[in-house]
């Protein structure tokens, strides 16, 4: 048994949030049922994106909203269901007779999950955009990157996965602890906006107490301090460096050949030589060279793995942590010590078919 077995959840398939969302939820237990694009519907741009990784453990029907009989058997599925998700523009679902409203009488105690990179309400509602605007808007992107560059995408992790996904997650599974107990659904609201507005509640923080500045790259967490940024080895690969507390600062400059005395871990004023001094010192050595003088020690020395190589590194085999063909992420996070398994991506049904498979007794 996985922690959410027995649960029901449709996935109006989308890009992005919704896929990983899906993903995390049927990993976990939970029976979802992926809604695509027909080709009658016509079949929508990047369909496939998720392949084999993103679209594990669930199965896909493929759907015409707009066809009365789809919808008829669509209507179906969701009063069976627990909860739905879905990231369409504010609107949409409701002109396809689909809202949460359409669906109430049907279910009123269905979860219903929406994704939107500016919510379903405010200015911007309407307006299309992807992660890099979302988090363009709250401060998460103006702190990435270099102090002489302009602001450097952090992959699609903050505002798409961090500030969707994860707290639509989260969102749903709220929503469903109270359906449990009140017989009453709810409307989830995941704006990546929001959500990663979310994610930097440490920096406002952080700035509310004058100990964050916007100047990037000048500050503790953001490549400013020289012992929390990454360095350029002998052989062109990189080292990340971690070490913030004293005690692990004290072992990082031990294992460079340095004292205390030739480098103050908090002169800011003298952070910029450091800088220098640290990066002379990693570019003697390689990478694995590195990786190998500071293994075992307190240092937070680490060597940057690539994506092929990621998978081969003993602690990830040993966790299994990227495993499989394609190799892939698996399941997080862990319960009892045990590993979930990924699991595959099963057959593909008939409209009629999933109808029959979720129609509860009585």
């Amino acid at each position: 048994m996985k922690p959410l077995s027995g649960l029901r959840i449709i996935e109006f398939d989308g890009l992005g949030p919704v896929t990983f969302a899906g993903m995390m939820l049927a990993d976990l237990g939970a029976d979802v049922l992926r809604l695509t694009r027909s080709a009658a519907a016509g079949t929508g741009a990047f369909s496939e994106v998720g392949g084999e990784i993103l679209h594990r453990g669930r199965s896909a029907v493929s759907v015409n909203l707009k066809d009365p009989a789809d919808h008829v058997r669509v209507m179906d599925l969701i009063g069976a269901a627990d909860a739905v998700i879905e990231g369409f523009r504010p609107g949409v679902m409701e002109r396809l007779g689909l809202g949460p409203d359409d669906c109430a009488p049907a279910n009123p105690r269905l979860v219903y999950g929406r994704i939107t990179g500016w919510g379903q309400t405010g200015p911007m509602a309407q307006q299309v955009g992807h992660d890099l605007n979302y988090i363009a808007l709250t401060g998460a992107l103006h702190a990435t990157g270099e102090p002489d560059r302009p602001p450097r995408p952090p992959l699609n992790l903050v505002g798409d996965y961090g500030g969707g996904a994860m707290l639509v997650v989260v969102g749903v599974l709220a929503a469903l602890l109270e359906a449990k107990a009140t017989g009453r659904g709810r409307v989830v609201d995941a704006a990546m906006t929001d959500g990663s507005a979310l994610l930097m509640s440490l920096f406002y923080a952080l700035q509310a107490r004058g100990l964050w500045s916007d100047t990037r790259g000048g500050n503790l967490l953001d490549g400013g301090a020289p012992f929390y940024r990454c360095y350029t080895c002998a052989d062109g690969r990189f080292v990340a460096v971690g070490a913030l507390e004293p005690q692990f600062y004290a072992a990082l400059i031990a294992g460079l050949g340095l004292t205390a005395d030739e480098a103050p871990q908090y002169d800011m004023a003298g952070w910029p030589e450091l800088h220098a001094r640290f990066e002379s010192l990693f570019a003697t050595r390689n990478r694995d060279d590195w990786a190998a003088r500071f293994a075992g020690t307190d240092a937070c020395v680490t060597p940057v793995l690539s994506l092929a190589e990621a998978p081969g590194h003993p602690h990830n085999m040993a966790r299994g942590t990227l495993a499989g063909t394609p190799v892939q992420p698996g399941p997080a996070p862990r319960f009892d010590g045990g590993i979930i398994a990924p699991t595959g991506r099963p057959d593909d049904l008939s409209l009629d078919g999933a109808v029959a498979a979720w129609r509860r007794p009585g």
